[in-house]
């Protein structure tokens, strides 16, 4: 009955003592990781429509060629 008593204690006096902590800051993403994930976002689509022109001028060569 003891050991009861002392492991509820015991419990309880971890589960008081957790209760008192302060959360952690949260953590912000650094001003150059945000950048950078900008200047992909803009290579990506400057690489796109690149594609985008070469695909047409492909197409409209076809279409030149085709009709000769």
């Amino acid at each position: 009955m003891k050991k009861s008593i002392l492991l509820a204690s015991l419990l309880a006096a971890v589960a008081l003592t957790a209760c008192s902590k302060k959360e952690e800051p949260k953590v912000e993403v650094p001003a150059p990781v945000a950048a950078a994930a900008s200047a992909v976002v803009d290579a990506a689509s400057a690489a796109a429509s690149a594609v985008d022109t070469a695909a047409s001028a492909v197409v409209d060569a076809a279409a030149s060629a085709a009709s000769k």
